[in-house]
């Protein structure tokens, strides 16, 4: 029996996610322009996950995704994004330092956004 690929959505969805990871860690990992290959050479070190997946999800060329690799993206994304807000929290607290107490509302709102990624996070363990 054979199947097309419309009646594998789950896999289909899974390579299309692991893409999206993969483009999205790559792009917020590079230095700027030129330096793809430097951030999938990081993105490896980091995380475990190979240069040439990373390169082959990323361009689009991947026809197939391992669970366990989908699973080390999220992972790796998460990480990412959890690196992304400490950094805000870190300026936000530079800035109430220096005397501007109208970030109180922001405030919250990393502190909150932190605790989700952390329950994420917790979840995928």
């Amino acid at each position: 029996m054979t199947f097309t690929k419309s009646e594998h959505p789950v896999r289909q969805m899974s390579v299309e996610a692991a893409s999206d990871y993969a483009r999205r860690l790559v792009e917020y990992e590079s230095r700027g322009p030129g330096d793809t290959a430097g951030a999938m050479t990081r993105l490896e070190q980091r995380y475990g996950i190979g240069f040439w997946q990373l390169n082959h999800l990323r361009a689009g060329r991947a026809k197939s995704c391992e669970a366990s690799l989908l699973a080390r993206l999220r992972s790796a994304y998460l990480d990412l994004c959890e690196r992304q807000v400490s950094k805000l929290q870190h300026q936000i607290a530079i800035e109430k330092a220096s005397g501007d107490d109208t970030l109180e509302h922001l405030e919250e709102e990393a502190r909150a956004l932190a605790a989700k990624i952390a329950a994420r996070k917790a979840a995928m363990k």
